[in-house]
């Protein structure tokens, strides 16, 4: 796969965003495809973004649960960048127009905000402790722009981690105030039970999912910076939404979420 094609498919998949059209699979079409090819699709696709005015705000690490692998048939984690278009304000009304958004799905995470820059490799779970200025319940809104969710790795990962939108829950917490790997999580769509899990679901602990992503994205040379949100996964099963829908999540020590959806 040389550049020209790397290029276009990060062209593709800009272009799917902005149309809200989905794509057939890459894997499907090129089978050939490797990770780092991926990723370097997932890198040419944000700089069209950032061609835009956005600007990137974060991190993500996605399909970290053994709930999310099973049902994405996706069996390890991957990443994205987040930028300030994505985020949403907790409470408010999501215009599935207005963001873009074609197929989403819902899901729980505690969020980090970094109080201090981490560099990998070589970071620890107890690193991330120390650099994490607060945590935060959130509600991250994946999105797929391959037809279907009809993903493999490498599309999910030439797809920005299928990232869509997120919001931030208004509770700062100390994260060395409480057990993160306890923390228990009940969601709920439309006023009935959507899904609940625990902290511990992502790699056993939050933070050594967030060491995974410092030191992944350190190989590649991209540091964490001071002030920057990472999303560290899915503590239960993706929930999809449609127009119309209300979603809420509470966890322990950490607070509440919520977000309603709109055409």
């Amino acid at each position: 796969m040389d550049a020209h094609l790397i290029t276009a498919l990060g062209d593709e998949l800009f272009n799917a965003l902005r149309s809200r059209q989905t794509l057939a699979p890459l894997t499907r079409r090129y089978p050939q495809i490797t990770l780092e090819q991926a990723y370097r699709i997932s890198l040419h696709f944000l700089q069209r973004r950032e061609a835009l005015g956005e600007q990137v705000i974060g991190k993500k690490i996605g399909v970290t649960s053994r709930a999310v692998q099973e049902m994405l048939d996706v069996h390890q984690p991957d990443f994205g960048f987040l930028t300030n278009a994505m985020q949403v304000e907790d409470g408010c009304d999501v215009s599935l127009a207005l963001y873009n958004l074609i197929q989403p799905r819902a899901e729980g995470e505690i969020a980090f905000i970094l109080g201090e820059d981490l560099q990998g490799p070589g970071i620890s779970a107890e690193d991330v402790l120390a650099a994490s200025q607060w945590v935060v319940p959130c509600f991250e809104i994946v999105d797929s722009r391959i037809d279907d969710w009809q993903i493999r790795i490498q599309d999910t990962v030439a797809d920005n981690a299928s990232c869509g939108v997120f919001a931030l829950g208004s509770q700062h917490i100390d994260p060395r105030s409480l057990d993160l790997a306890a923390v228990h999580m009940q969601m709920s769509k439309n006023g009935q039970p959507a899904g609940s899990g625990l902290g511990s679901a992502v790699q056993g602990h939050p933070c050594a999912a967030v060491a995974w992503l410092a030191n992944t994205l350190g190989e590649l040379g991209i540091p964490f910076r001071r002030g920057e949100i990472i999303l560290s996964g899915a503590l239960a099963p993706l929930v999809p939404v449609v127009a119309g829908d209300h979603i809420s999540l509470s966890m322990t020590g950490l607070g509440e979420a919520s977000l309603r959806f709109v055409p």
